[in-house]
């Protein structure tokens, strides 16, 4: 049995990202692990926490998180997958004020990065993985650059994931070498599509409805991973 380790930077990216590679290696019997790490709760979010909270429609009372991480596991176990939740929390809550904040440049005072590779680097050792996998930070969300900045200073060899749905607006594709291409076979795709459709509360934000995260979904014939070097 092969291990799969996928390194996902919010409650949602490993699924979308390869959702069908990781259905076709478990179908295929592997051992797969998603290692989620920013889903730390906050009691009571403030300002534009509470945005991203608000504009999904969920009220303020809601605990955001745990719902969050309960869409998680149920996408997990579409495929048969472990979900793994570590306790760091999101970019809105570390300081990150705005939408355009969440895709500059780390905060000075963002120190993240250091406790987050050490929790990773124990991660990695407690799984051993045959093959592990992170993003590619297309898009330059600020907690996808630090999981995959956190993954090489690991020092561990892993392929990167081309981020989607960033990927569908990105102005070029990404040019580092290609060192694995799944083409999405149509239980792939179905898989895929049933694990996204499990983060219910991010599918209208994100897609608009369902239909149009099943009409996305079938545009995409497959799903590349990229050296890590």
């Amino acid at each position: 049995m092969t291990h799969i380790v996928a390194i996902s930077p919010h409650l949602d990216d490993a699924a979308f990202s390869v959702g069908g590679y990781l259905a076709a290696r478990a179908r295929a019997g592997d051992r797969v692990t998603i290692v989620t790490c920013f889903t730390g709760d906050v009691a009571r979010p403030t300002g534009f926490a509470l945005a991203c909270q608000l504009d999904k429609g969920l009220s303020a009372d809601v605990d955001y998180m745990a719902l969050r991480r309960g869409e998680d596991c149920d996408a997990c176990a579409v495929i048969g997958a472990e979900a793994v939740h570590l306790p760091f929390l999101e970019a809105p809550h570390r300081g990150y004020a705005s939408a355009p904040a969440l895709f500059a440049d780390r905060r000075s005072d963002d120190g993240l990065l250091a406790p987050l590779t050490v929790a990773l680097g124990e991660q990695i050792e407690r799984l051993a993985p045959d093959r592990l996998l992170g993003p590619l930070a297309i898009g330059d969300h600020v907690d996808h650059w630090l999981v995959r900045d956190a993954l090489a200073a690991t020092g561990a060899d892993h392929l990167l994931w081309e981020d989607w749905p960033y990927l569908r607006r990105a102005a070029a594709a990404p040019d580092e070498t290609v060192r694995l291409r799944h083409t999405l076979t149509g239980q792939d795709r179905a898989d895929r599509l049933a694990m996204c459709a499990a983060y219910v509360s991010q599918v209208s934000f994100q897609f608009g409805s369902i239909a149009d995260l099943q009409a996305a979904t079938a545009a995409v014939a497959e799903e590349r991973l990229h050296g890590s070097g």
